[in-house]
Order: structure tokens, then C-alpha cells, then sequence
């Protein structure tokens, strides 16, 4: 178990990189010297068993939400389950919703357990933990997670709610059931604003559009959670009134969930095209990164 995490330093020596598996994640604290040392430490000392109380519930974490009673005993599968609870009566969704998002989580809370800190962030393959006691940081938003350009910022202080930041789209690493090329969420925690994303970015859609491919999960994941569900494989060319469209009925559901305090904001990128709800966010790559500035991609 421990054999198979790789921890280690990135080469600007201030990046923790952590890596089991599906697990990516890349954390940075700021604070005092010793502090940092030992969040660090922490945060080694909590990851290298994190997947596998993740593979032990497995059963549980892939079924949808509000087909049965909380079942699960992890820290991280109850964040999962937290996460997604809000959802179950009107979407599909499960707790795998939320993986990304409550594994940082999880690696934050060892992180600031064992050591006073100023600001830290534990970065899940995109989907973004925080902690500011003071300070900022500064969020960037990418059209693509595989290599996509900037069309977006947030900058983030101590005295607002958000700590937690997660992006979802066709584009991801995770399968989805829109066109979203990306929609990114604030969320008063990372687990939340994982869920929420997910939510939002399935909303993006033009049912039995023919620019879109689409495959039954099962075929490209046997085990995953999504069964037979039809997921987005290419979005081809859309019309400027498609775009509009699809963006409309995400923007429906984000509005929805900024009413109902689950999210604090989001953007909703296809096609070249962005859409906002709520404060936080702008349509500009020009943020600096000077002085003590973080600069995040969600």
C-alpha cells in the first residue's frame, strides 16, 4: 500500500505531488517554515491510505444516490455521500460525484490539523480544496483539462466562504452526460462544488443533437458507476443558437443550486462561449501571479 503511493517534490521544491492510482493531486501550503514541513508531512502520512478505504466501499460509493440509506464508514466516502445527498430526488447521481473533491478535502483537514498555517490548497486532478486563514488566492479557469487556454480567473479571499473549487465537462477525466466543454463551481467546500459541477455540466445538452457522439458508459468502463447511461464522446460543430441553447438549460440549473446555498458561483464554457452565474468570477486570463499570489487552474 504504502509502496505503491509516490510522494514526492516538484521541481520548483514547494509543490507536494501525490500519486496513487486514479489519485493526482498537487498541494502547497503557506506559512511558517516548520508548519509547512509538517503539513506536509501529514498530508503524505494520511494519502497513502486513502484509495484504499475508497476500493473497500466501492459497492456503496457507485450507487445512486437515495436508493438506499447512508451506508458508508470513511471519512472520505461520508464527504462523498454528504456531498451528493441534495441531488438524489431530482437527479441522477452517486457519491463517485464527489471523489475528487473529498479527497481533498481529506488531505486539507490532515494538512491543517498538524500544523498552523496561513493558506494552503490541495489540488485534486482539477478539483480544489482551500484553506485561507488570511491572504488570497487566485483561481484560473481552462476550456480543457487536457491542455485547454485560460478564459477565466477567480480571486478568492479570506473573507468570503469559498473553499472549494471543481471543474466538470466532456473533456475531463470523468465521464459526462453533457457537452459542457467546462463548467466550473465555488462551493463553500470541494466536495460540494465536485457535485455541483456535475450536476451543471450534464445540464449543458441538446438531446439527439447529431454533432454529438455519444457511447453507453459500460462500453468504455465496466465497473464504472454510470451503467448504460449514454456519455459524451465528441461534440462536433454547433450553431451559435445551439450553443446558446445548451448553455440556457445549464444555466437554469446553476441558478437553481446558487438559490438553494449550494454553490456560490459558476461558469459554463462551450464552444467558445461563457456564461456566469452568481459574483467571483470574470472573463479574464490577465490575474498576475506576483508576489505571494497562488495561481490555481480548477
Amino acid at each position: 500500500m504504502k509502496n505503491r503511493a509516490q510522494i514526492r517534490f516538484l521541481p520548483d521544491g514547494r509543490r507536494l505531488h501525490l500519486h496513487d492510482g486514479p489519485i493526482d493531486i498537487v498541494l502547497e501550503a503557506f506559512g511558517p517554515p516548520t508548519g509547512i514541513e509538517a503539513a506536509y508531512r501529514a498530508a503524505a502520512d494520511r494519502f497513502v491510505t486513502v484509495l484504499d478505504e475508497l476500493c473497500a466501499e466501492l459497492p456503496n460509493l457507485r450507487t445512486p444516490a437515495g436508493l438506499r440509506a447512508p451506508q458508508t464508514h470513511g471519512p472520505v466516502a461520508q464527504r462523498m455521500e454528504a456531498a451528493v445527498a441534495p441531488y438524489a430526488d431530482r437527479w441522477f447521481i452517486t457519491p463517485m460525484a464527489a471523489v475528487a473533491g473529498a479527497v481533498s478535502e481529506e488531505i486539507l483537514a490532515a494538512m491543517t490539523s498538524a500544523a498552523h498555517l496561513d493558506r494552503a490548497y490541495v489540488n485534486d486532478g482539477g478539483d480544489i480544496a482551500l484553506y485561507l486563514e488570511r491572504g488570497h488566492f487566485v483561481a484560473g479557469m481552462i476550456d480543457n483539462p487536457d491542455g485547454g487556454s485560460l478564459f477565466g480567473s477567480a480571486l478568492l479571499e479570506a473573507t468570503q466562504p469559498v473553499r472549494g473549487i471543481a471543474t466538470s465537462g466532456w473533456r475531463g477525466r470523468s465521464f459526462s452526460l453533457g457537452i459542457a466543454d467546462a463548467v466550473t463551481v465555488l462551493a463553500d467546500r470541494a466536495a460540494m462544488a465536485d457535485a455541483a459541477a456535475t450536476i451543471i455540466a450534464n445540464a449543458v445538452d441538446l438531446p439527439g443533437h447529431p454533432s454529438i457522439s455519444r457511447i453507453p458508459a459500460r462500453e468504455l468502463a465496466p465497473d464504472n458507476d454510470l451503467g448504460d447511461r449514454l456519455v459524451t464522446q465528441r461534440v462536433g460543430p454547433l450553431k451559435s443558437h445551439d450553443v446558446d441553447q445548451a448553455l440556457t438549460a445549464g444555466v437554469t440549473t446553476a441558478t437553481t443550486l446558487l438559490t438553494e446555498g449550494l454553490i456560490r458561483a459558476a461558469a459554463l464554457h462551450l464552444w467558445g462561449q461563457t456564461r456566469m452565474v452568481g459574483g467571483l468570477l470574470q472573463l479574464s486570463a490577465q490575474e498576475g501571479t506576483s508576489g505571494d499570489r497562488g495561481l490555481m487552474h480548477a
